[in-house]
Order: structure tokens, then sequence, then C-alpha cells
């Protein structure tokens, strides 16, 4: 089933410049760009999009990752498309990511790991009209 997710860039990825060989994975691996934007998050945006996570002891080192700088906003589309892109990113732990994987090649810690992507179908419905309209997305 052709599927879409929501990837994000995260700050430290967009930091270290890796915004373009990121999207070139996702292209070498099959997905279509939907729909891309550079955002810098506010406090408020990021808290609205992470709520699920308001009562994790993480939840405000997220939101102030997620602050401190620009992020690339992309809806990917895919035949299983959720599944895959996790599959691509790796584990949210680096050292625990398999060999080729985005966080394997690029995440410094569990905390600062370059990328986010949708983790159901349900969080895509979600995540995807938080960022976009549906005039931004082809």
């Amino acid at each position: 089933m052709i599927e879409r997710t929501l990837s994000i860039i995260k700050p430290d990825g967009v930091k270290n410049g890796l915004t373009g060989k990121i999207i070139r994975l996702f292209e070498e691996n099959g997905f279509e760009i939907k729909a891309i934007k550079k955002v810098h998050l506010s406090r408020s945006e990021a808290e609205g999009f992470y709520y699920v996570h308001k009562e994790r002891p993480f939840f405000n080192s997220l939101v102030s990752f997620m602050t401190e700088g620009p992020i690339v906003l992309i809806v990917l589309s895919a035949e299983n498309a959720i599944l895959k892109n996790r599959e691509l990113m790796g584990a949210t732990n680096p050292k625990d990511a398999k060999e080729g994987t985005i966080r394997k090649m690029y995440a410094e810690s569990i905390e600062r790991n370059v990328v986010h992507g949708s983790d159901s179908l349900e969080s895509a419905k979600f995540e995807i009209p938080y960022f976009f309209n549906v005039f931004e997305i082809l």
C-alpha cells in the first residue's frame, strides 16, 4: 500500500550539513518527496507536536533540542513508507542501529539522532497536517 510519512531532519542534521545527504538516501531508497520545507519551530509549536511525550522525563530537553535551530520537514511517499522509513532511519539509539542506516552513519546520541519519522499511520495522519496544508503536498 502506498503511504505517506513525515520525516524531519532535526537541528543537528541541518547544522551539520546533512540535509542533502539524507534527502539523497530517501530518493535512492525509492521514496518520492511530496512536500519539503525548512522551518525554525517555536517552543509552543514543538510542544504541540510532541504532546504525546508531555509526561515523559525527556519532554523538556526534546522540545529545547527541536527549537535550537532550523529543521527540514519532508512528506515522503512509497509502498509501506512508514516501515520503510523507520528501517532506513535505524534504531533511536545509534549504538543499536544497523550499518547503513541514517542514525548509524550520522547520529551523535540517542537524544541527538538526526531524524524523526512517523511511527504509525495514526501518527502520520496527525504529523503531516501539523506542518503542511493540503495545497503544499503534491
